[in-house]
């Protein structure tokens, strides 16, 4: 993936399709309350210090090793991130959004910032809440490797909510917990997720992703995650399953030229394709790569020439003017793969300015596929940055 933040306080909101959402890109953030080049080119400075729950820093690229890479690390920007589809026993289809985002900017504390979103997919409706905290006391220390990151509940002043419940995310190795809950967005997530034996997917280079002048990134994903428990709406609690995709990414970045669009699908044969197209400054293509997971687990990278991506539609933001693609279709030749997405609410533009610095668009999508011309079905989840702040130059 890619993505770009900066972040103050955190606050939340509630809209319906038509209206004003959230989601996520890639974080800056100091504890001087304002965003940090969130939408800057990228520089590459030297590496701060670790913390003292973090992986030491080495010289780039090192081997990913799991489950010890599965937890924080002492650099400038990574997060965990969690996509997904879920269908209630009555057959409702939701999407749903779960990332934290970590920072380290010199001397400041470490930073975190947090989104959590809801797509009704029937209902046409997108609901969403923020947050963010300063501080180690978030990351609490896992033997052998892995995450068990909890986000308070805080009011404006930074102070914590009587009775106001952490938004926490515990895991590694493929075997994860979600848990996070809205009062102002009316929502709720006790999730429980497995990657089934799965191996996690390396991108780019064996799981470094080149940047050139702006540095690189560490890159993996789990895609294919089963997912049971419950999702709670107006205080009800439903209990739901469905599949869910998880990134992990870090490295010395602060942003990536002038925005990415990501892909993430889940088919129904089994396998699983990601793409990444990432543009600089000018608007123009500077990097693009995937991974397509074959049935069996097995990785086929793919170089820019391996796959096309062609807009169908676009949709123009009410609320920021930014004009958005909105629908595409992927193929893969070499693979015998064509698929088409489509959203399925028009208005999953979110703004998280008050969390991470950036207004940007995710959401969930409806699949059609084929397979060397046989049908295909499938869920996914899109990406994309960088349009609101072409909108306002």
């Amino acid at each position: 993936m890619g993505r770009s933040w900066g972040w103050p306080g955190g606050t939340g909101h509630r809209r319906r399709a038509g209206a004003v959402l959230s989601g996520a890109l890639l974080v800056s953030a100091c504890t001087t309350g304002q965003p940090l080049l969130a939408e800057a080119p990228a520089v590459h400075p030297t590496p701060p210090p670790p913390t003292a729950t973090a992986t030491p820093v080495l010289p780039d690229p090192q081997p990913i090793v799991l489950p010890r890479d599965d937890g924080p690390h002492g650099r400038l920007t990574e997060w965990w991130y969690d996509t997904g589809h879920v269908v209630t026993a009555d057959g409702r289809h939701f999407g749903f959004e779960f990332v934290i985002f970590r920072a380290e900017r010199g001397g400041f504390p470490v930073s975190w910032a947090s989104h959590l979103a809801l797509t009704d997919e029937a209902g046409g409706t997108f609901v969403y809440d923020q947050r963010t905290a300063v501080g180690p006391q978030v990351d609490h220390p896992v033997a052998g490797g892995g995450f068990d990151l909890a986000l308070p509940a805080l009011d404006a002043s930074g102070a914590p909510l009587p009775g106001g419940q952490p938004w926490t995310m515990i895991g590694g190795g493929g075997h994860d917990r979600l848990t996070a809950a809205s009062e102002a967005a009316g929502f709720g997530l006790d999730l429980t997720l497995d990657a089934g034996g799965l191996p996690a997917l390396l991108h780019g280079q064996d799981g470094w992703v080149d940047f050139g002048p702006a540095g690189g990134s560490y890159y993996y994903s789990r895609p294919r995650l089963r997912v049971s428990g419950t999702l709670t709406l107006g205080g009800t609690a439903l209990p739901v399953s469905g599949l869910a995709w998880f990134d992990h990414q870090w490295g010395d970045f602060i942003a990536v030229g002038g925005g990415w669009d990501w892909f993430a699908v889940d088919l129904d044969d089994g396998s699983a394709l990601t793409l990444s197209l990432v543009r600089d400054v000018e608007g123009r293509q500077a990097l693009a790569y995937g991974t397509l997971m074959q049935p069996d687990g097995t990785a086929v990278h793919l170089a820019a020439a391996d796959f096309a991506v062609q807009v169908l539609d676009h949709w123009t933001s009410p609320h920021t003017g930014a004009l958005y693609p909105a629908g595409w279709r992927l193929t893969v030749p070499g693979r015998g793969l064509v698929i088409t997405l489509r959203p399925t609410v028009a208005d999953q533009e979110l703004d998280t300015r008050a969390s991470t610095g950036v207004i940007y668009w995710e959401g969930s999508q409806v699949v059609s596929a084929t397979r060397d011309g046989l049908p295909l079905g499938g869920q996914a989840y899109v990406e994309l940055t960088g349009y609101a702040s072409a909108a306002s130059r």
